[in-house]
């Protein structure tokens, strides 16, 4: 009670000082626009609430958003017509709220603590509900971790599990696309306070340094007044911590899912940066969340693009009509059933909804991974010469390999990488457009290794986690494999589905770097996320295996030492074995009829 007081004390001075007004395109919407709270630390964060007009206490949907609250108006107008409080606050740092912003940071504190003041507002019923997306799914996670009491659901969208794995780095290699381009858009908003401080044009008449790409080995010269320093701090911490170390634990949401205590939507899409986080939370909460309740009402629902896009199209590919997904819509459902007791989609004991590419349909299923996908072998064969889309490579399903069989190598040069076409991508579509493309300039490549199945006799499903298991040696003391999984149309269109990545000194464990012995062979298994995917008769299921996939993850420079940090580097000869001691394979969910 006394919480809930203070809360309300301090809501009202705030108030006092605040305009309401009547919106006048839905007039039964109250706004009230930067409402003022304090933190525990004193820092003052500002929320627009939208409510309904008419006098009652309503449960409150929650946003806390580094992207601007006023991006969120429309869903507060739609939530507040729908009979719900809905509250957004931009967090710490940003936009028109103060204090220093650094990323995870805050948000478990000030989670808290806007929960347990929006629960205290007029007009709510105590409960709240937290929802949105990517880094806006970071504030649910952390804000639940720290247990607000009246924290009631969340419902994250397309957000990551570990901001180690996950987020900056996968498989050992830096995310430079996202880490950059993602930077380079928060910086600016702090390059304009810095230039409204300042009230004179030299803090503003510098190039930001984090709008150049690659942003590595940032020179005086380039950055003359440490501005990737002192707008990003963040962003130098994560290249100075390579490897999942006490820096990236303090905040691991998947080392806390037993502090989680509320039902829980995660919402992930196959062609989304975070899908294979987006799953893991939900797997862990299923599995781990602190109490019975929580477990059991655990709900998944995977889309097809999240920052790939929610249209119909998502990069060369039609979906359908039944493609479409309306984000504020399904929120909305969510807590309409979470919260008002309405019997809708998620009133059921099929908690998984998947959109099946190939056959493009949403379907319902009871668990994930499905029971009914079988794990299967595709091996990979050769006489040698499976480089390029003219090569020899082939797929062979659950057949013994020969003992004897030649393996295949290509030279790996870091001056020359791989190019990143589509795939999970975030967060510059002018420079490098995401999603499903045709990867057939890359499978032209020779240091690309191409292998295919014949056409198929007949559809089949592959829905489920993807992985690939390769036996490999290098000529380098450290270098990358990268694995890639395509639907190839009879015509020859090669679409990519999903894909992964492995940096070698990273294949035992990325808390720890392993070295490797030029000329041994070790065994990579790569992580290559999940798919649902329908290989329609006459298709073909084919795997690229490379060495980079650049700009999207950084070049291994063949030395074992970063891009950030060092600008030599040294071609690789890269060899892919695949006999009977050393069973290569791509290791697909097979979906029975």
């Amino acid at each position: 009670m006394l919480k809930r007081a203070f809360w309300l004390l301090a809501f009202t001075a705030t108030l006092l000082t605040s305009s309401l007004v009547m919106s006048q395109t839905a007039p039964q919407i109250v706004v009230e626009k930067n409402i003022a709270m304090k933190t525990r630390d004193g820092v003052t964060l500002r929320a627009d609430i939208y409510r309904p007009a008419a006098d009652g206490s309503y449960p409150v949907l929650l946003t806390r958003t580094p992207y601007n609250k006023d991006n969120t108006a429309s869903f507060g107008q739609e939530g507040a017509a729908r009979g719900f409080m809905v509250v957004v606050q931009d967090v710490r740092g940003r936009f028109a709220s103060e204090g220093e912003w650094y990323p995870f940071k805050h948000e478990t504190d000030d989670g808290y603590d806007t929960v347990e003041w929006v629960a205290a507002l007029p007009h709510s019923n105590g409960k709240v509900g937290m929802f949105s997306g990517s880094y806006v799914g970071a504030t649910q996670m952390l804000a639940a971790i720290g247990h607000p009491p009246h924290l009631a659901g969340i419902c994250p969208v397309v957000t990551a599990s570990n901001y180690h794995e996950n987020w900056a780095y996968q498989g050992g290699a830096f995310e430079q696309w996202f880490n950059e381009s993602w930077t380079s858009s928060l910086a600016q908003d702090t390059l304009d306070r810095r230039v409204a401080e300042a009230k004179n044009a030299l803090v503003g008449s510098a190039v930001l340094p984090l709008s150049q790409y690659p942003l590595f080995n940032v020179t005086k010269a380039m950055d003359g007044a440490g501005l990737t320093r002192s707008l990003a701090p963040y962003f130098q911490d994560w290249l100075d911590h390579p490897t999942y170390d006490s820096y990236w634990k303090q905040w691991s949401i998947e080392e806390n899912y037993e502090k989680i205590q509320v039902p829980s939507l995660t919402i992930a899409a196959w062609y989304d940066i975070f899908q294979g986080g987006s799953i893991r939370n939900y797997l862990g909460l299923k599995a781990h969340a602190a109490n019975e309740t929580a477990r059991k009402e655990q709900r998944l629902l995977v889309a097809i693009g999240g920052h790939s896009g929610w249209g119909r199209t998502i990069g060369q590919v039609d979906f359908g009509p039944s493609a479409p997904f309306d984000e504020n819509e399904i929120t909305l459902e969510w807590y309409e059933y979470l919260f008002l007791g309405k019997q809708n989609r998620f009133a059921t004991d099929k908690p998984v909804t998947i959109f099946v590419m190939g056959k493009n349909e949403w379907r319902n299923e009871a668990a994930w991974p499905l029971e009914r996908a079988k794990e299967s072998r595709f091996y990979l064969r050769s006489d040698g010469n499976a480089n390029s889309i003219s090569g020899d490579g082939k797929l062979i399903p659950a057949v013994a390999l020969p003992h004897a069989e030649p393996p295949d190598s290509f030279v790996y040069d870091p001056a020359n990488p791989v190019p990143t076409v589509g795939g999970p991508l975030c967060c510059d579509v002018v420079h490098l457009a995401p999603g499903p493309r045709d990867q057939r300039q890359v499978e032209a490549r020779p240091d690309v290794l191409v292998y295919s199945t014949p056409p198929l006799k007949e559809d089949r499903e592959v829905t489920g986690p993807v992985t690939l298991d390769l036996f490999a040696k290098s000529s380098g003391i450290d270098t990358d494999f990268t694995g890639k999984l395509v639907d190839v149309a009879p015509d020859g269109t090669a679409i990519n589905l999903t894909e992964g990545i492995l940096r070698a000194r990273y294949r035992e464990s990325t808390t720890v770097a392993s070295p490797i012995v030029p000329g041994q062979v070790y065994e990579y298994k790569i992580d290559l996320w999940s798919t649902s995917n329908v290989f329609l008769k006459g298709h073909r299921i084919r795997l690229e295996v490379s060495s980079s996939n650049f700009p999207r993850f950084d070049r291994n420079l063949n030395t074992g030492k970063d891009a950030s940090t060092s600008s030599t580097m040294v071609k690789a000869t890269n060899t892919i074995l695949h006999d009977g001691t050393h069973p290569s394979a791509l290791i697909l969910p097979v979906v029975s009829k």
